[in-house]
């Protein structure tokens, strides 16, 4: 249980830290400003929490870590309850925060950072090219932190370089799809918000997981692994 309450705490971090900046500061401090909000939320959580889950906080992270034999079935599900938990929960202080802004805030009309495409979202970017980030931008995620956190990767820098690749694709994807890669990053924001949000939330559940089992694939058959 306590593995899973630390990815709940980590989960939060990051959504909170991400998705509070875009919509509180998002235009003041721009795409570089969100994205190293995005980065250094994870950065803080690998080091608040990696010691006791491993700071796993992203459900396409927990899939590519069962698939390479890295965990149980069991742990992957219960890692899953703490990190839907704490994105929701996010969410929700994020949007408790919002409403006291003086005139109030209309989080159907604002949103809360949530993830989209198509017309009237971000650079309105289709469908195919959402899909196509997506998958590609979780699994060089994937990528990184299976590979940083092998037995044979220098120790104590795998939060830094996990943190770092955030960074960059937001800075890479943010008028694309807002950037998901992460399930539980998307949930939170579109169960709040509703409308749009939540009707395309299915591929931001959908396309980071299979990325996610796609990049365990790539080490569970020693293709990427160095061990």
């Amino acid at each position: 249980m306590k593995k899973y309450l630390a990815e709940l705490v980590g989960t939060f971090f990051l959504v909170l830290f991400g998705c509070g900046t875009a919509v509180i500061a998002g235009d003041k401090v721009g795409i570089l400003g969100i994205a190293f909000a995005f980065g250094f939320g994870l950065i803080a959580a690998a080091y608040g929490i990696g010691p006791i889950s491993g700071c796993h906080i992203n459900p396409a992270v927990s899939i590519g870590v069962f698939v390479a034999g890295r965990m149980s079935l069991k742990d992957m599900f219960g890692y899953w309850i703490g990190q839907f938990a704490g994105g929701t929960l996010a969410a929700w202080v994020l949007s408790l925060i919002v409403s006291g802004v003086a005139g109030g805030y209309d989080i159907a009309l604002k949103g809360l950072g949530q993830d989209g495409w198509g017309a009237g979202y971000q650079g309105g970017y289709n469908i195919t090219s959402a899909i196509l980030f997506e998958f590609v931008a979780t699994l060089i995620f994937v990528i990184v932190i299976l590979g940083s956190t092998q037995k044979i990767a220098p120790s104590g820098f795998a939060g830094m370089a996990i943190g770092i690749t955030l960074v960059v694709i937001h800075i890479f994807g943010i008028h694309i799809t807002g950037v998901s890669v992460n399930p539980a990053r998307s949930f939170g924001p579109a169960l709040l918000v509703g409308g749009t949000a939540l009707s395309q939330l299915w591929l931001f559940l959908l396309v980071p997981s299979i990325a996610g089992a796609v990049g365990g694939l790539l080490f569970r058959t020693k293709a990427l692994a160095a061990e």
